[in-house]
């Protein structure tokens, strides 16, 4: 695990695309997993301008995202598969049919979740996998207690998952309580792992992430084990971490 402290959220931003853009020029038919959420639109951003103004070709890549709030339809304006065609799919030249985001309308669940971890086979497994931290560890919708193996599954959003998303809603009533999430096992099963974290609210979970013991209670902690994680942090997020983080 590699920890990258940078001044802003705007610099772990740029250092994430450039990551990503290097592995789609390294292979241009590779395997991307896409998180949503606030904490990746900078990192998107910038990959939409790199596309733009450097010819960045996404043509040949594949994507898999990583979860998906259940009884919210794909056109919703909170869904995730929106969240993605918006802030992300539509500015690029990636192929729809290589687009792969869980469905939260699925007749069934079990079945829908069975076929997207074979999917993620089929394709060879995901290269680069691009995730965010919740407040409380989560990554994905891997909440504190989930399996350190497990795979795509349905899952009960905790309270503090649901209050932490509650900006995106009217109110907190309207928040879903479950969620289609990838899981954390499929997640380590990933090349390679970016996790993006920026401001005061994420430096307790990632001094726990960064220094606590690997516990199915803070899921996040499990990137400690992965051959080749890379932990994008701010200065506000890195702010409760040891100095011996800081040492040249």
């Amino acid at each position: 695990m590699l920890l990258v402290i940078k001044k802003d959220y705007d610099a772990i931003s740029k250092e994430g695309a450039r990551i990503v853009a290097e592995q789609v020029c390294k292979k241009p038919d590779c395997v991307l997993g896409f998180a949503s959420g606030s904490s990746p639109l900078g990192l998107y951003k910038e990959l939409i301008r790199m596309h733009r103004e450097e010819g960045l070709d996404f043509s040949k890549v594949t994507t898999f995202n990583l979860d998906e709030y259940v009884g919210l339809p794909p056109e919703h304006d909170q869904s995730y598969h929106y969240f993605m065609w918006e802030n992300l799919f539509k500015h690029l030249n990636v192929h729809p049919r290589r687009i792969h985001v869980l469905h939260g309308m699925a007749d069934d669940v079990e079945a829908h979740c069975a076929w997207y971890e074979e999917q993620i086979v089929k394709c060879g497994g995901i290269d680069l996998q691009i995730l965010g931290i919740g407040g409380n560890g989560h990554i994905a919708f891997n909440e504190p207690g989930s399996s350190l193996d497990s795979r795509t599954r349905i899952n009960i959003l905790t309270e503090k998952t649901r209050q932490d998303n509650a900006r995106f809603f009217d109110s907190i009533d309207q928040v879903p309580k479950y969620a289609i999430t990838m899981g954390i096992g499929t997640i380590m099963d990933a090349r390679k792992l970016i996790i993006l974290a920026n401001g005061k609210s994420k430096a307790p979970a990632i001094k726990v992430t960064i220094e606590g013991p690997i516990s199915a209670m803070v899921p996040a902690t499990i990137v400690q084990m992965h051959h080749h994680a890379t932990v994008l942090v701010d200065e506000e997020a890195a702010s409760q971490l040891s100095d011996e983080w800081r040492e040249e």
